[in-house]
């Protein structure tokens, strides 16, 4: 939560509103205001060509978000409009599967994230929201409920009341579905805030913190399972759906100075909660094991820890003897995602990735399932399974590939039936992907490089004009897959290389190093010895080099700039760190600030590695991109970088989008955004 007063919050509430998503007319007339361009520099126009191009790839995913009802005989999903809004859409699989429209969202300072069946006729669904106030961005969610006809829209979200002390800034996560084998029984986590009537009275009636009601979805009648507990982040439920695990915050001083998290579990079949305590793996006492589901069965905690400097998987016993094993572990990459199937999300298997994503399945029956449909599908090998009915005898699966952005099918255990459903993206059939390739490139310390390599589809990949695209984070990574700006810029002409630099997470401990804001120099250095490695191989012309990245990217594009100005001609960065004191002080008021400090730590680097401060030392052409409403780094950044360009005597264009988040989740943004890199591209590269 935000550390503002309360008189703040009632503008971010009224600007998305209670429930103004589901209530908006299908028809209603949308706002298509893509944004504004500073007068600094006028952002260049797209070519027919680019502008379809543009269109083809800057419209979001067709699906945004899917779920398989109980009986497995119903779809909902999230698919976006034309702009920045979602529709929520029902397939009756049983009566000729057409797409009914149930639901529409056209705010746009919101989304509608996901929605979830709760009966066989009900759905759960979560809207997210962020509102500005006081120089704040104020991140919000609100849970509402809506029959599969969309009657009946209610927020189950619990309402502020009138005499509370705070705004209730979160509405609740699902714990668990069909708690005690009932559908529709819910457990949903409330944050209880400050009654200033109770709190006269008498503080024991007033707790405050994060608990959990048990809902009833038909009737909206509530009970409380948990006890607000004021500390609590995050509580766990087994595949039973009795809550087994809780996470506490604990603090320090004033402040959002975080220090530590603890863990607390129930034995089974009790009440009282008991700490996690000591760990021993594998007869190796560990003090890092991270708790994230519990299979009830083997009343095991299963959970993360290290291994010789890689993220490993194990589990831990609940019996209070904190005896446990390694699940899986690698020595050349972390494991780092839980593999989940059914209503519960019982842990089935895990997953890491090396040159491409790989899951090692712990249950037989989904293995060998997972097995076959590689084999039905071997040009989509990236197998996702996305929902499951109640049984479990029909399995909703996405598969995709790097030049296939994918198809949902429905898989019938009983009849081994594997049918496709719906495309996840809108891509002319007649535009061909290019393949993208796994590449190690070396360093100039000789470190060898792990990234990816797309060249434009019948292309020799010789002397191309050619964009390095580093990844945002920066503790992410890229992966092998379809990617819908690496396809933009390979659409038109472009060789695009994606380099997983120091800094990168997925590689163990010593890869990520101090990170890639303190260890800038060893990122940005990895970064532009791609763009040296392409020109060496005869892959890119070196006249006709650029960078483009997004927000940790957009910074590695400015900063490659400071350190090696001769090297790219052209500059693209979307929602971009300029300053990394910015970035600091962009967290305060924020749970997260002393994260972020430890992050940025401080020093020369500081100074060094911010390229606002250094505007004189640019000499390729930049071009800027940032949404208003950006929670993860503010549009100071992109104003501020602009300006000093600009009093720097350089050559800058710099495109705003009012009201959007980091990830410009806008079709129409999106695609005049591409367009307008494309023409920037191609005046700068002079193609």
């Amino acid at each position: 939560m935000l550390g503002i007063g309360t008189a703040h919050w009632r503008h971010a509430v009224c600007a998305l509103g209670v429930l103004a998503f589901v209530c908006t007319p299908l028809n209603a007339e949308e706002d298509v205001d893509a944004g504004s361009e500073d007068q600094a520099g006028e952002a260049a126009k797209p070519s027919q060509g680019g502008q379809k191009t543009a269109s083809s790839f800057g419209s979001r995913a067709a699906i945004l978000s899917i779920s398989l009802s109980p009986s497995g005989k119903k779809i909902a999903y999230i698919g976006p409009d034309a702009s920045h809004g979602e529709y929520l859409n029902i397939v009756d699989l049983e009566n000729g599967a057409a797409v009914k429209t149930i639901s529409a969202n056209s705010q746009k300072v919101g989304d509608l994230s996901w929605c979830e069946w709760a009966t066989e006729t009900r759905l759960l669904c979560q809207l997210d929201g962020r509102g500005e106030t006081g120089g704040v961005i104020v991140p919000f969610d609100r849970l509402f409920a809506i029959d599969d006809d969309g009657s009946d829209a209610v927020q189950v979200s619990t309402r502020r009341s009138v005499r509370a002390r705070n705004f209730n800034q979160f509405g609740g996560d699902v714990v668990a579905l069909d708690v005690e084998g009932e559908a529709g029984s819910l457990l949903v986590t409330r944050n209880h805030v400050n009654d200033s009537a109770l709190a006269l009275v008498s503080s024991s009636v007033n707790r405050t913190g994060l608990g959990i009601d048990l809902l009833d979805i038909e009737t909206k009648k509530r009970k409380t399972r948990e006890r607000p507990d004021e500390k609590a982040v995050r509580y766990i439920a087994d595949d039973k759906g009795i809550v087994r695990l809780k996470t506490r915050m604990l603090t320090e001083g004033l402040g959002n100075d975080a220090v530590q998290f603890v863990y607390l579990y129930r034995p089974e079949g009790e009440t009282k909660w008991e700490p996690m305590g000591n760990v021993i793996l594998d007869g190796k006492k560990v003090s890092d094991f991270v708790p994230r589901a519990v299979d009830n069965a083997r009343n095991v905690a299963i959970g993360f820890t290290s291994l010789n400097g890689f993220t490993a998987l194990a589990e831990v016993a609940l019996d209070g003897s904190g005896k446990g094993r390694i699940l899986l572990a690698r020595d050349d990459a972390d494991v780092d995602e839980l593999i989940r199937i059914g209503r519960q999300r019982r842990v089935v298997g895990a997953s890491y990735a090396t040159e491409k994503r790989n899951v090692e399945y712990f249950d037989p029956e989904i293995a060998k399932i997972a097995r076959g449909l590689n084999k039905a599908l071997p040009n989509q090998p990236l197998i996702d399974i996305v929902g499951a009915s109640s049984d479990e005898n029909r399995l909703l699966i996405a598969a995709s590939s790097d030049t296939d952005p994918g198809m949902v099918y429905l898989f019938d255990k009983t009849s081994r039936k594997l049918e496709p459903l719906l495309p996840m993206r809108d891509i002319p059939a007649e535009q061909t992907l290019g393949a993208m390739k796994p590449v190690v490139y070396p360093a100039k310390d000789g470190t060898q490089i792990p990234g990816y390599l797309t060249l434009p589809a019948n292309s020799e990949g010789k002397r191309l004009p050619a964009i390095v695209l580093p990844h945002g984070g920066p503790a992410a990574r890229d992966y092998w897959g379809f990617d819908w700006l690496v396809q933009f810029f390979t659409a038109r002409g472009y060789a695009v290389m994606q380099p997983n630099y120091r800094g990168s997470a997925g590689y163990g401990a010593a890869w990520f190093g101090r990170n890639g804001y303190q260890a800038w120099d060893v990122a940005i250095g990895d970064v532009n010895d791609a763009a040296r490695w392409m020109v060496s191989e005869g892959i890119a012309d070196p006249e006709k080099l650029a960078i483009v990245g997004w927000s940790y990217g957009g910074y590695a594009a400015l900063q490659s700039q400071v350190v090696e100005p001769e090297l790219f001609k052209a500059v693209a960065a979307i929602a971009p760190v300029t300053d990394l004191e910015f970035l600091r002080q962009d967290a305060r008021g924020y749970v997260g600030f002393r994260a972020r400090d430890k992050q940025l730590g401080n020093g020369p680097h500081i100074a060094a590695g911010s390229p606002k401060r250094h505007a004189d030392k640019f000499k390729a052409p930049v071009a800027l991109f940032h949404g208003t409403l950006d929670l993860n780094v503010e549009v100071k950044h992109s104003r501020a970088m602009a300006r000093e360009l600009r009093k720097a005597g350089k050559t800058v264009a710099y495109t705003e989008f009012e009201d959007l988040e980091h990830s410009l989740r806008d079709s129409q943004a999106r695609t005049r955004m591409l367009g307008e890199i494309d023409a920037f591209l191609t005046k700068a590269l002079g193609r």
